[in-house]
């Protein structure tokens, strides 16, 4: 037999401290992963924008989510809140939950509906309910939020849910209680065209003024009125410039939470559930929180004395619900069978909440 040669040797220890070697590896890999996986125990960061000021219904809101989630979490998850200004206006919020920039954001229909047509019923007149209880029963469940979710994917978003904000109030130099007082009124609306058509349909000029440009537009008489819930007309100080508030109950003023699809795809299991967790125990205290804030943010304004309130009867009510089709019937035009379903889908559960609540069986919804 043939005698290993001399130069073999040396290949043959070097191959053995190898074999050692990868015989060692999973242990280094254990090692290691344990030291990388020590990352999980710093605090994550949510990136949360606002299309509102400190002190809003939203930032009112945003802190009460922050706060669920953070003691869910125990302090690995901190949500950051970036309230209105900070970051740019509504529409640019929503662009930078698309491309990822931020995580979550508010996103109104008074916006939104240009981008999803879907979400414009929010911005009509006369669609949600008059009674406050059969609204706050609507958005209690995750049934509403359902009819939406396909809409906002298609969009690039994913809708975590619905905000009310309360009712919608309109100020000008004059009441406003009948469909002709808004004949060639100049008044502000939000961005979207849904949300001007609504005034449109009462032969209103609307203007689609930026929120931060509002005040000195009115002061300087560029425009003649404008349309906010009734904590936003104190705290940017419209009261200042305008004479009378009219309160029709036409609308609420109604936002969606949305998320970047991929982030939130991305979200462990369990990061999940703490933000459907804190997102439920919230959404239960919205509604005291504007009601609250409106109610307070109405008694300041009132007890300066400089604005005069007017209350809509139901007989003008009326009139500006038969005023209002026109808007409606652009409105199914523009989401076609889609549309129609949110529609009869929305009527339908009204009807079965006010059926409930005249029968005294309404309950919570969850």
């Amino acid at each position: 037999m043939q005698r290993p040669r001399p130069w073999i040797w040396p290949l043959l220890t070097v191959a053995a401290i190898l074999i050692s070697a990868c015989s060692d590896a999973p242990n280094d890999s254990k090692l290691t992963s344990d030291s990388t996986s020590g990352k999980s125990d710093y605090p994550e960061t949510w990136r949360f924008a606002l299309e509102e000021i400190e002190g809003s219904v939203q930032h009112a809101y945003a802190e009460a989510l922050k706060s669920h989630i953070e003691e869910a979490s125990d302090g690995k998850v901190e949500l950051e809140i970036f309230p209105y200004g900070s970051l740019g206006t509504s529409s640019q919020l929503t662009e930078l939950v698309r491309n990822g920039s931020v995580d979550l954001a508010f996103a109104s229909p008074g916006h939104l509906a240009d981008l999803v047509p879907e979400t414009g019923i929010f911005t009509l007149h006369y669609v949600l309910p008059d009674d406050d209880a059969v609204t706050r029963a609507l958005f209690d469940g995750n049934e509403l939020t359902g009819l939406f979710s396909a809409a906002y994917n298609e969009r690039h978003l994913t809708l975590l849910g619905f905000v009310p904000e309360g009712w919608m109030a309109w100020t000008a130099n004059k009441p406003l209680r009948a469909p002709a007082d808004f004949e060639g009124l100049r008044i502000r609306t939000m961005t979207s065209q849904m949300s001007a058509e609504a005034f449109r349909s009462y032969g209103a000029d609307p203007r689609q003024t930026p929120y931060s440009q509002v005040y000195s537009d009115l002061q300087l008489q560029q425009i003649d009125g404008q349309t906010n819930p009734i904590f936003a007309i104190e705290e940017m100080n419209f009261y200042e410039v305008q004479d009378t508030l009219t309160m029709a109950r036409a609308a609420h003023f109604v936002s969606s939470v949305v998320a970047n699809p991929e982030w939130y795809a991305q979200l462990p299991e369990r990061q999940q559930d703490w933000l459907a967790m804190a997102l439920i125990e919230v959404g239960k205290e919205a509604w005291d929180i504007q009601e609250e804030l409106n109610q307070t943010r109405l008694e300041a304004m009132l007890e300066e004395g400089q604005l005069a309130v007017a209350r809509l009867s139901e007989q003008e009510q009326s009139a500006f619900r038969d005023a209002s089709k026109p808007a409606l019937q652009l409105y199914l035009r523009q989401t076609g069978e889609r549309g129609q379903q949110i529609l009869a889908s929305l009527r339908n559960m009204i009807a079965e909440l006010e059926r409930q609540q005249a029968s005294g069986t309404g309950g919570d919804r969850n």
